[in-house]
């Protein structure tokens, strides 16, 4: 019987030969993540059930990512009942300040999840992790607490969506576009409990970074689980980050697909989602002279080092418009580091951005970047549902790293084109 590559990882973390759409599995879990919003409710349903022990250490994560450094008191207590229950647990991958890091790029950069693993998170966009051709998935709190004690979950294996993207992608046009394009052509509930499966010959030139840019966002399609077969690529990035090598599925030619749909990438502009959906998606080009005040870079969709590079490219010799903010996160750690080492905290600093360590507080409206009411915001984040970055009243426009950076400058949302011309020395 042939099977999706989804199907396939399905079924060996169900110590069965094959799965089927429909079909409820109990699955062995590989790991179990949460954060400083999740995991106390998940460590509450741990000991409320009489566990004493999780099922294995080295394969319970806990990263407070959130409201980091704590914003405020509650904050403060959330991130000790995790602090205390890594230390009772003895959990090696407990990331605090220093090592902590927004948790979706963090968790592949330590080489914690390799090709064919089968990861559940306390977290929407645990998907992230599908560009590693991982199945990965986010469930709630409770589900998660009982995950820790057993190792298990149990699923509905879900119908395959193939994405297949051709063609040879315009200039400043990136991952976030491609599925900013994709959620804006399926709608938010386009692929309701559906397995995104990104293909096609386009997506050979695309960074790791994109494809974690665009599982992480399968979810905003309403999605289970997003995720590319292996290649080269992955190989390498795996290499590079664990001793391990995890195991490499691909669907096979004559698997199932509950729709196939193709796209070609010389036909997509850079891209900007409008209130209040991601699937309000257009072209650069039909945006028009949206007034911004605020533009954000960062978050688990648009925080790594080449994100930071392209928003450096654009932001090198230009200054951002008067009246308009410029929040730049670096994802982690490394990332942090290493645009620094590189110059890039030089070119943003002269722009006249401000630096945050990493964080995911603007991105859910927590802190570092929240917006009043009447205000509005590009942002490389993921969602920009009502309030979603601060006040009921303010609005959020979703872009990739090239228009956030340009549109900061421009005081408008627009394209890099629209910017001065750089003076030469």
């Amino acid at each position: 019987m042939s099977q999706t590559i989804t199907e396939k990882i399905l079924a060996a973390h169900a110590g069965v030969k094959t799965v089927h759409p429909g079909q409820l599995i109990e699955a062995r879990v590989d790991l179990a993540l949460a954060n400083d919003i999740t995991a106390p409710i998940a460590i509450n349903v741990f000991y409320e059930a009489g566990a004493r022990k999780v099922f294995d250490p080295k394969k319970v994560v806990l990263v407070p990512d959130h409201f980091v450094p704590n914003k405020d008191i509650a904050a403060a207590e959330q991130c000790r009942k995790m602090r205390l229950f890594a230390r009772e647990q003895k959990l090696p991958f407990y990331f605090e300040l220093g090592e902590m890091g927004i948790e979706h790029a963090l968790l592949p950069e330590k080489g914690l999840v390799l090709p064919g693993d089968l990861v559940i998170g306390a977290d929407s966009h645990t998907c992230t992790y599908g560009a590693l051709g991982a199945f990965a998935s986010g469930m709630g709190s409770t589900d998660l607490g009982a995950a820790m004690i057993t190792g298990r979950t149990w699923l509905k294996v879900p119908e395959s969506l193939k994405l297949v993207y051709q063609g040879k992608r315009r200039p400043w046009v990136s991952g976030k576009d491609l599925i900013l394009y994709t959620i804006g052509d399926l709608g938010v509930d386009g692929a309701r409990y559906q397995a995104m499966e990104f293909t096609g010959p386009a997506l050979a030139g695309l960074s790791m970074a994109d494809r974690f840019t665009m599982a992480n966002m399968a979810i905003e399609a309403g999605a289970k689980n997003g995720i590319f077969e292996p290649d080269d690529k992955t190989r390498a990035y795996v290499q590079e980050r664990s001793k391990k090598k995890g195991k490499i599925y691909h669907s096979d030619p004559g698997a199932e697909y509950r729709e196939i749909r193709h796209y070609n990438l010389g036909e997509i502009e850079p891209q900007v989602a409008f209130p209040h959906l991601p699937e309000n998606a257009r072209p650069i080009s039909k945006v028009g002279k949206v007034p911004i005040d605020q533009a954000v870079i960062g978050s688990c969709t648009n925080g790594r080092l080449e994100d930071l590079r392209i928003a450096a490219k654009v932001l090198k010799g230009q200054k951002i418009a008067k009246g308009v903010r410029l929040i730049i996160i670096p994802a982690t750690p490394w990332i942090y580091r290493q645009a620094m080492t590189e110059g890039l905290f030089d070119i943003f600093l002269k722009a006249g951005g401000v630096i945050s360590t990493p964080t995911c507080g603007p991105c859910l409206g927590g802190y570092m970047g929240i917006l009043a009411q009447g205000e509005r915001a590009i942002a490389t984040t993921n969602r920009n549902f009502v309030g979603r970055m601060g006040h009921p009243g303010s609005e959020v426009y979703l872009a990739g790293p090239a228009i956030a950076a340009a549109s900061a400058v421009l005081g408008v949302i627009g394209p890099v084109e629209a910017l001065p011309k750089k003076k030469k020395r």
